[in-house]
């Protein structure tokens, strides 16, 4: 009984601490301006593409009346383009495609991570070494060449880039997620809930993985800027989404000879890629200092 005791009070000590960790992380992240400047972009970017249909005055995929090429104005705000479309609702219709990317791309790249990662820190010996010699293989190869030569086998489309960026980003995660199981994985508490005869499953998941968040939420939150990116690269060489579906990128590759005449058809949308990979390279970063311990 003295020992269940024991046990109960390391869990419950563990899970008081973690939450503090948090509470405490969201109070530093509150001081940090630049921080909040990302929290906000990203939450105003998400607003815009859950409600595009509700924003955008124009279809993003209709001609307006042959009206082409036409400069910013009080009717079109962002222009149009060379086939009369409005350049404001393609841009904001374009977010839909940026936060799919990256949410589902990375969410793919955590997943593979956080299970390739468990495997090799926790059980070690061959898994490990096999899985982070594969690991240093996607590290070496070229991140937009390996994205470039998957999507040349699969073929262009909105899933494919799914698929390309979430195989290509899981390296990184798995690398984190083992590093993090190795500094706690001989802790008091998993040795407690070893000799109470849990399996590894739960170990890993109940124990492990919740003290592992922190990492993880980071990087996986600066990853989203670079999933976008890459998805604009793959739709300005035509290898990402297809017309007539607006995308950041391929407005950009329409743009591209036009730019002396028209340069608002390229201004617009790269300032939307800009802006939102910025947003959240600021909010990673503001999440990496509120997680640090040495400024609690």
């Amino acid at each position: 009984m003295e020992n269940i005791s024991e046990i109960d009070e390391l869990t419950t000590e563990k899970k008081y601490s973690r939450s503090s960790l948090y509470k405490d992380a969201w109070r530093r992240l509150r001081r940090n301006k630049l921080a909040m400047l990302g929290l906000a972009i990203v939450i105003i970017l998400i607003l815009i593409a859950i409600f595009a249909p509700l924003i955008a005055p124009y279809d993003p995929i209709e001609r307006i009346k042959k009206d082409s090429s036409l400069s910013p104005g009080k009717a079109y705000f962002f222009g149009t383009d060379l086939l009369g479309r409005d350049i404001f609702s393609r841009v904001i219709y374009g977010s839909r495609i940026s936060i799919e990317v990256g949410i589902v791309a990375v969410g793919i790249s955590v997943v593979i991570g956080l299970f390739f990662g468990a495997l090799s820190g926790y059980f070690g010996g061959i898994s490990d070494i096999a899985i982070m010699r594969m690991a240093d293989i996607f590290f070496a190869f070229p991140y937009i060449l390996g994205a470039i030569a998957i999507m040349t086998v699969l073929g262009p489309g909105i899933v494919n880039i799914f698929i390309a960026i979430g195989i290509l980003g899981w390296a990184s995660f798995a690398r984190i997620f083992r590093g993090s199981i190795l500094s706690i994985k001989n802790k008091e508490y998993i040795e407690a809930a070893r000799a109470l005869g849990a399996n590894n499953y739960r170990i890993i998941t109940k124990h492990i993985f919740p003290n592992s968040m922190a990492p993880i939420i980071v990087y996986a939150t600066m990853n989203v800027g670079v999933a976008i990116i890459v998805e604009a690269a793959l739709s300005f060489l035509g290898l990402g989404v297809q017309p007539p579906t607006p995308s950041w990128g391929k407005m950009l590759a329409e743009s591209l000879d036009y730019i002396d005449i028209a340069p608002w058809m390229m201004l617009f949308p790269g300032l939307a890629i800009v802006i939102t990979v910025l947003g959240f390279v600021l909010l990673g970063d503001g999440l990496r200092d509120a997680f640090d311990p040495k400024l609690k």
